[in-house]
């Protein structure tokens, strides 16, 4: 068991996500960078699916009750088992009582805490991730505590990998949306010609990008939507859904990011530069 000494900013038990619900309005949820938080599995020898713990901008502080074996990943931070400091992408022998120090980020958003067997936070609709209106609260506190299955005797293939190459790159690779093709000309090339920056209003849910490109009025019925669709308002402002988004919405699709994309999405904050490119042939 961890005890939760200190949350972070915003700390949230995730695994690969929720599905099969989406037909009853329920997001995917999961891990809002998949590429960090498989890695993490992947060191443990985990099962993919296996739940992680997301920290957001700051840390959290656990003392561990049990012997595991822990593995952080994604945004590069300031983090200290007792005194000693960790790194990202290396495997970690942790012992009853000690502390996990998590401190703020230093690039990136969101670290990723994985440990031995995934954390055992119970099942809901399928899905250990965090949810609101799913799961019973939306983030870790203090005086909380998680469930881990006690290991002592894992011997790690590899103990450590290099740092992954997603985190700072601001090129998301994409596809075109169903309403790509009833853009004008003008649109398509301010799409692809133009560095875009996060705004403020950005959280799991989704985020929108500063800077416009031409108006529409392009009218359609509410459509699906998932994870990493960039509908366009009629300002002309961009719209990317991440792992929380909505199931359906009313703007047009004029993008559709890929995998790998929704996880450079992650790690950005607002203000930073994002540009689009299409790799469809289009």
């Amino acid at each position: 068991m961890i005890r939760v000494k200190e949350a972070g900013f915003y700390s949230t038990i995730q695994d690969s996500g929720r599905f099969g619900f989406r037909h009853f309005g329920v997001p995917v949820s999961g891990s809002a960078d998949t590429v960090s938080s498989g890695r993490v599995n992947a060191l443990l020898e985990n099962n993919p699916t296996d739940a992680v713990l997301e920290m957001t901008m700051q840390g959290a502080v656990l003392e561990f009750t049990a012997p595991t074996f822990i593995c952080l990943g994604g945004a590069p931070m300031e983090a200290f088992l007792d005194d000693f400091p960790l790194e990202n992408d290396k495997v970690f022998r942790v012992l009853p009582n000690q502390v996990l120090k998590c401190g703020r980020m230093l690039k990136g958003l969101r670290t990723y805490l994985g440990i031995k067997g995934g954390f055992q936070q119970p099942i809901l609709l399928g899905s250990r991730s965090y949810f609101k209106n799913i799961t019973p609260k939306q983030t870790i506190s203090i005086g909380d505590t998680i469930d881990f299955i006690p290991n002592t005797d894992f011997e790690p293939k590899i103990l450590k990998w290099n740092h992954p190459e997603h985190i700072g790159k601001k090129v998301l690779k994409c596809s075109c949306g169903p309403e790509f093709e009833r853009l004008d000309q003008s649109s398509k090339e301010l799409l692809f010609d133009r560095t875009f920056s996060l705004g403020k209003e950005f959280n799991r849910m989704g985020c929108q990008l500063q800077e416009q490109i031409n108006e529409h009025s392009i009218r359609m019925i509410t459509s699906a939507t998932l994870p990493g669709t960039v509908q366009l308002t009629p300002s002309g402002k961009l719209i990317i859904l991440l792992c929380d988004g909505q199931t359906t919405g009313g703007y047009p699709r004029i993008l559709q990011l890929h995998p790998e994309a929704l996880s450079v999405m992650s790690q950005k904050k607002s203000g930073d530069p994002v540009c689009f490119d299409l790799e469809d042939g289009n």
